[in-house]
């Protein structure tokens, strides 16, 4: 029997969940408290690091996460314990979909929109759009995550990409942006990773698992840890890096 402390760590050297650096972060989240956001949903919250920097920012605002990994949840809940904000953050393993969820003062969507959408790429950012236009309060803000094309990918790339990688799959930045205006929003703010941002945060991804198969190469789930973690890293350097951006744009619903 496989023994607990014998499995290769998951994700412990990520504070975020994407390709978000600290000092983003920090704006990100001082924008957001201006408003004095009484509520705030995290859809595909994960450990929903970002919530709660939010809810340390603004006294008395409360979170509710939902995701659907059960370990991340578990470890948004020790977090929020340990920052003395337990009472004030909830965190439920549900659908984003199935979930009666109330509007929101800041709705928090960072590389979640397949949670709220079962369209096809790239239409289910636009289904997305529509279903968190519904979810924020008036006057709130929306926080948006979304994938988009840097440049065209080739198709040398996209063969090295995920199985069944689109050209259409992504707009392009200005394309996005274009999709939240036509949902009825305005894009208060638009900005986007950089390239130390992916490579922190793909490194990161990845640096649990390296290190702990180095030490068991001959563990029984080694092969198998092998193998994702060559297909992931040849996914990202041969394939969506320096073309897959992440865009986060902090949008503002029209009256």
């Amino acid at each position: 029997m496989t023994r607990t402390q014998d499995l290769p760590p998951r994700l412990t050297r990520l504070t975020f969940h994407g390709p978000l650096s600290e000092s983003r972060a920090t704006g990100l989240v001082e924008r957001l408290a201006l408003g004095k956001p009484s509520g705030v949903l995290d859809i595909g919250c994960g450990w929903g690091e970002l919530m709660l920097r939010v809810l340390d920012a603004v006294p008395g605002a409360t979170g509710r996460g939902i995701d659907l990994n059960a370990e991340d949840l578990a470890r948004g809940r020790a977090n929020a314990a340990a920052r003395g904000l337990g009472d004030r953050a909830e965190f439920l393993e549900q659908s984003a979909t199935d979930a009666a969820l109330d509007p929101a003062d800041l709705v928090l969507c960072l590389s979640a929109s397949h949670a709220l959408s079962g369209a096809e790429p790239p239409h289910h950012t636009t289904e997305a759009l529509k279903a968190l236009r519904r979810l924020v309060t008036p006057g709130g803000r929306v926080l948006l995550a979304e994938g988009y094309w840097q440049r065209p990918p080739t198709q040398t790339e996209l063969s090295a990409m995920w199985p069944d990688a689109r050209a259409d799959e992504y707009d392009d930045l200005a394309g996005l942006v274009d999709r939240a205006v036509a949902a009825g929003f305005r894009p208060a703010w638009v900005e986007t990773a950089n390239r130390d941002e992916w490579e922190a945060f793909e490194s990161g991804y990845q640096s649990d698992k390296e290190i702990w198969l180095a030490a068991h190469p001959d563990h029984p789930l080694a092969e198998e840890t092998r193998d994702k973690l060559d297909r992931h890293r040849g996914t990202w350097l041969r394939g969506y890096r320096d073309v897959l951006g992440i865009a986060y744009l902090t949008l503002v619903p029209v009256a």
